[in-house]
């Protein structure tokens, strides 16, 4: 695990999108190919609109999401929305894109979304997770029922989850699949935040999801802080 300090979020979005397309680059060289998986919310949308400028081989590229709220493709609200507006443009319009929501009947029956996306799971190479200040980490919340088997399943695949405290039903990848990754990025900013940090460091825990991700992971985490 290494830690790298930024004295802001746009110095921290700067250094994230360079590593991002690094070690995607090492992943095209090796296999000719390589899948990105990223988070949404509004904290990505500096990274997002630094990485689509990088000289990367784009079109070798798969872009998909750690995670998707059940929500049409449109939606406000949509993970996916936010990536076809803030990353797949400039060069990055010529990567393919996963949505985990495709359509209004998958915003409807996640259930039935998760299946048709494991029939064909591809597991992501480089991950870039955010955290909130709950401990949640993609859309694996403290307070989700599904909480127990996302982190005990050990094969990759997505699941749906449905914290209580937060809207819409979730479509998530599961624990095994954000530790197989080869390159799995945090990226955290603020005080309040910073402080969850350093509890989710000290030891796995259900009521910190995210502990689970940093203590567990194989070739460990790269943390960006601001």
């Amino acid at each position: 695990m290494r830690q790298f300090e930024h004295g802001s979020t746009m110095d921290q979005a700067e250094a994230l999108a360079l590593s991002i397309s690094h070690a995607l680059e090492l992943v095209i060289k090796v296999r000719g190919w390589a899948v990105l998986a990223v988070s949404g919310g509004r904290s990505p949308v500096p990274m997002f609109e630094r990485l689509r400028y990088r000289p990367l081989r784009w079109d070798c590229v798969t872009v998909t999401l750690v995670d998707e709220r059940a929500v049409p493709p449109d939606d406000p609200d949509s993970n996916g929305r936010l990536v076809r507006e803030h990353l797949l443009r400039e060069g990055a319009a010529r990567a393919g894109f996963l949505p985990l929501v495709a359509s209004e009947a998958d915003a409807t029956d996640p259930v039935a979304a998760v299946a048709r996306l494991n029939a064909a799971f591809r597991q992501p190479d480089v991950i870039v997770l955010g955290m909130g200040e709950d401990g949640h980490t993609a859309s694996l919340f403290p307070d989700a029922p599904e909480l127990q088997d996302a982190v005990s399943d050990p094969a990759p695949r997505y699941v749906v989850t449905h914290p209580t405290l937060a809207p819409h039903a979730r479509i998530t990848l599961n624990l095994a699949a954000l530790l197989a990754a080869e390159r799995t990025f945090l990226a955290v900013a603020g005080e309040a935040k910073a402080a969850v940090l350093e509890r989710a460091l000290e030891g796995p825990t259900p009521a910190l999801p995210v502990s689970y991700v940093l203590q567990q992971h194989r070739r460990g985490v790269d943390i960006f802080r601001a």
